[in-house]
């Protein structure tokens, strides 16, 4: 079996970024993914990411997408279900074994683990028998599937008044269902879909299932205030409430955090379970860390970093610093 320099799990900005400097560093780069692009997927309009005014998340993702691929990285479409220690060593480093849905292992002299945070779910009956025929946790992805339909949105942060914005305008009619009255949501965002006349707001209520046939049909909702019940009818259900760090394809692997966040040091190398020892050649990076900042911007400069870190690591270099355009590589 082919041993890679390294395997990055994760297609999004921290997993593609450490992408681009690994396979840029010569490095022979495996990426595994269950998708290209991550939570930036979910926003239409990024307007803080430097060198961009205004860019969606789909567009972003391709383009660092793009550059992975032509800096000479692989990367396969994928679900890593286990990340693991094998008895093998290569110039005593140890070699780690990346096992995936579809049956097969990979192995790799050092991992950047980078799968970032996963949706939360209503849990709901009806939620799980309708996922993709109805229901949907990305707006940006699936909107205009819904052209002239009614639609709810779940939720009262960013990515609800996100989703309820972008709907608004390929949707007949959109639900915001809340479970209070109060948001989570920038001000700003809350006044845009405010002003919007085909947005209904559903507040202090809380979804108790989702009903339908063969696609969605209508959401059950109970009022949290009164106990009082009623059927809205629509066509597709945007659940919006949040996402969570799924650590558990590497519990026993590294260190987890109680927050289930991996901990991670200045050169975003992770550590051993319960303990306060390195994990020789493993690297964590983005929004599945504990770097408290969650923003495109902190994920790509931590793939980067853990990316440079990893070459080191390869090549025995300890924390050597060398720009990426050094003759000594």
């Amino acid at each position: 079996m082919e041993v890679y320099d390294i395997i990055i799990v994760g297609g999004a900005s921290a997993g593609l970024t450490a992408a681009i400097y690994a396979a840029r560093r010569k490095l022979n780069t495996l990426v595994i993914t269950k998708g290209i692009g991550g939570q930036e997927l979910e926003t239409n309009n990024i307007e803080n990411y430097p060198g961009f005014l205004r860019i969606s998340g789909v567009e972003l993702a391709n383009r660092i997408f793009e550059q992975a691929v032509k800096s000479g990285a692989q990367i396969i479409l994928d679900e890593v279900v286990k990340v693991e220690d094998t008895d093998e060593k290569i110039n005593d480093k140890p070699v780690y074994a990346i096992k995936t849905a579809s049956g097969k292992t990979y192995k790799a002299k050092a991992v950047i683990l980078a799968f970032g945070k996963t949706p939360r779910n209503l849990d709901v009956p009806g939620e799980k028998e309708f996922v993709g025929k109805g229901v949907s946790y990305c707006a940006t992805c699936d909107a205009p599937l819904f052209k002239n339909k009614v639609v709810a949105v779940v939720g009262g942060g960013n990515s609800a008044f996100e989703a309820a914005h972008i709907l608004s305008q390929i949707a007949k009619k959109v639900y915001l269902i809340h479970r209070r009255e109060q948001f989570r949501a920038f001000e700003y965002l809350v006044e845009r879909v405010k002003k919007l006349e085909n947005v209904e707001f559903v507040l202090n209520t809380v979804v108790k299932e989702i009903k339908g046939d063969i696609t969605v049909k209508s959401v059950l909702v109970e009022n949290v205030q009164t106990g009082e019940t009623k059927e809205i009818q629509v066509d597709g259900v945007f659940i919006e409430i949040g996402s969570y760090v799924k650590t558990d394809i590497v519990e026993g692997f590294v260190k987890i955090a109680k927050n289930n966040y991996i901990p991670v040091d200045k050169l975003c190398r992770t550590y051993k379970p319960d303990s306060d020892e390195i994990k020789p050649g493993v690297f964590a990076a983005g929004d599945v860390t504990d770097i408290p900042f969650k923003q495109l911007v902190v994920s790509a400069g931590q793939g980067c970093v853990a990316a440079l870190q990893a070459y080191n690591y390869l090549h025995d270099l300890g924390e050597t610093i060398f720009a990426d355009w050094s003759k000594s590589l």
